[in-house]
């Protein structure tokens, strides 16, 4: 049987080459062309974005989609929007979790590591204003769902709204029995599928809008990860970067 690991990496063959949605084509690759100022000697990845991570991870993190001067130019889910965006925050809870050897995602070669935790997102395209259609959303979906059902995860957490109630999409059509109707976001919500299926936390979206606000602190991450580091049995002690 192939490994989890190298499903994966045909999987990833697939998303990569993905072109089923034209607006998000020629937006991710206009970006890619003009490039930020700050960015201008660097080559852009311009790609759909793959899921990064633990093959074998407990813990299976579902966002939005790459943002356009960030994962659209590194390659790398969470990766490269700046030391005050979405992925340095995620990635510095993960740290104090335990769940990466680093607090920060600056590059696809930067050495970060995560433990028993998989990236991915509902959209795998850098959307123009961060807002992808249900359309675009729903071509994206088959490769949520696959990701899902080849890590298996014993945990989801969703990030936003949007990657909630598009994960329960997901796992529904892996022939989950999703609660009808579905329950509202909010953050700190847990939605328990087991034994069948994953239990599936919610926390806010970890962007600058919501950072930089204060709608979503550190501290408010931390705890839904201890959340699902108690839920994991994995105890305070063996915890932190």
């Amino acid at each position: 049987m192939e490994s989890r690991a190298l499903r994966l990496a045909q999987l990833a063959e697939k998303v990569v080459h993905c072109r089923a949605c034209p607006r998000l084509v020629a937006y991710r690759e206009e970006v890619a062309r003009r490039k930020a100022p700050a960015y201008r000697g660097e080559t852009y990845w311009g790609k759909p974005v793959p899921g990064f991570g633990d093959p074998e991870a407990w813990l299976f993190i579902v966002g939005l989609a790459p943002a356009a001067h960030g994962a659209n130019r590194t390659g790398r889910m969470f990766t490269g929007d700046g030391p005050r965006g979405a992925g340095d925050f995620l990635m510095s809870a993960l740290y104090r979790a335990g769940l990466a050897n680093q607090p920060f995602a600056r590059a696809a070669d930067d050495g970060l590591s995560l433990r028993g935790v998989f990236l991915s997102a509902i959209c795998r395209c850098a959307p123009p204003e961060n807002r992808p259609t249900a359309a675009e959303i729903q071509n994206c979906l088959p490769f949520l769902a696959t990701e899902i059902g080849i890590v298996r995860p014993r945990l989801i957490l969703c990030l936003g709204g949007l990657a909630f109630s598009w994960t329960l999409r997901a796992l529904a059509s892996l022939g989950l029995k999703v609660p009808q109707p579905r329950p509202k976001f909010r953050h700190g919500l847990s939605l328990d599928l087991r034994p069948e299926g994953p239990l599936v936390l919610v926390s806010y979206h970890p962007s600058r809008q919501n950072t930089q606000t204060g709608k979503l602190t550190p501290a408010m991450l931390d705890a839904v990860l201890a959340w699902a580091l108690a839920e994991r049995g994995i105890p305070p002690e063996r915890r932190g970067g």
